[in-house]
C-alpha cells in the first residue's frame, strides 16, 4: 500500500506561530522573512513545520543566506529541498521575479539613465546574485532613455568571446544612439579581468566605426558595480 505523505498545515501550527494571524492582526510588515515565505509555502511536511521548511530555503543558498540568497536560485534548485516539488518550485520563481519587475518600476519609459549608478541600481536586484554570468545590452536614445534590453549571452561566459556584431546588430535594429554593456560576476567580486578590459574595448572601437557609442560597461558583483569607462558626458 502506498504510504500517504502528511502535510503539516498552517492550521496545525499554534496560533502564535501562524503567520497568517500575525499578518492580518499586524500587518505584513511585522512578519519575518521566514513568517512570508511559509505563507507562501502553505505547507510543509512530514517531521518539518512549513516554518522550518522556510527556514531551510533561506539557508539554501550557503554564500548568501537569506533574501537575497533566493533571489538568485535557479528553478531546479528550489526542488533539492524535500518538500518542494515542482509546484512550490514555480511559485517561489514568480515571486522571485515579481519582486526583481516591482525593484524596476521606478525606471518609466521618461527615465534617463545618466550615471553608472542609474545602470547598476536597474540590474543589481537580478544579477547580484545569479550563480551564472549573463551580459546584458541596453540600448539608449539621445536623451539616454532605455530604448530596448536583450540578453546576449547565459551561462559560463568569457567576456572575451564577447561577439561586437551580435551587439550592433541589435542596437541597429533598435535605432540606439549609444549602448551599454552590463555583466555580472557570480563570484561577487566584481573586479574587471583582461579580459573584461580588452571586450571593452573591442566594443567601443567597432561603435566609433559604426557610429553608436558605448557609453559604459558594469560589472555587477555581490551589492556593488565597477564601471569600465565611466564616458557620461553627454
Amino acid at each position: 500500500m502506498k504510504k500517504i505523505k502528511k502535510h503539516l498545515t498552517m492550521k496545525e501550527l499554534p496560533v502564535t506561530e501562524r503567520p497568517y494571524e500575525k499578518c492580518e492582526k499586524n500587518g505584513a510588515g511585522t512578519l519575518s522573512d521566514a513568517e512570508l515565505l511559509a505563507i507562501i509555502l502553505k505547507t510543509g511536511t512530514r517531521g518539518d513545520k512549513v516554518m522550518d521548511l522556510a527556514v531551510q530555503l533561506l539557508n539554501l543558498n550557503p554564500s548568501c543566506p537569506g533574501l537575497e540568497g533566493i533571489m538568485g536560485i535557479e528553478l531546479a534548485d528550489f526542488q533539492k529541498i524535500r518538500g518542494i516539488g515542482r509546484v512550490k518550485a514555480v511559485q517561489l520563481a514568480a515571486v522571485c521575479e515579481l519582486s526583481r519587475r516591482m525593484s524596476r518600476i521606478q525606471f518609466s519609459e521618461s527615465y534617463a539613465f545618466t550615471t553608472p549608478q542609474s545602470i547598476a541600481d536597474y540590474y543589481m536586484a537580478y544579477m547580484c546574485r545569479l550563480g551564472h554570468e549573463e551580459v546584458h545590452v541596453m540600448m539608449l536614445d539621445t536623451k539616454q532613455h532605455m530604448i530596448s534590453e536583450c540578453l546576449l549571452t547565459k551561462g559560463t561566459v568569457n567576456a572575451s568571446l564577447i561577439a561586437p556584431r551580435e551587439i550592433f546588430i541589435q542596437a541597429l535594429k533598435a535605432g540606439a544612439v549609444s549602448i551599454v554593456l552590463v555583466h555580472n560576476h557570480p563570484s561577487g567580486d566584481d573586479t574587471p579581468s583582461r579580459e573584461d578590459l580588452a571586450a571593452t574595448e573591442k566594443v567601443r572601437s567597432a561603435g566609433e566605426l559604426i557610429g553608436i557609442r558605448l557609453i559604459d560597461h558594469i560589472i555587477i558583483g555581490s551589492g556593488h558595480f565597477t564601471s569600465l569607462c565611466g564616458s557620461w558626458n553627454h
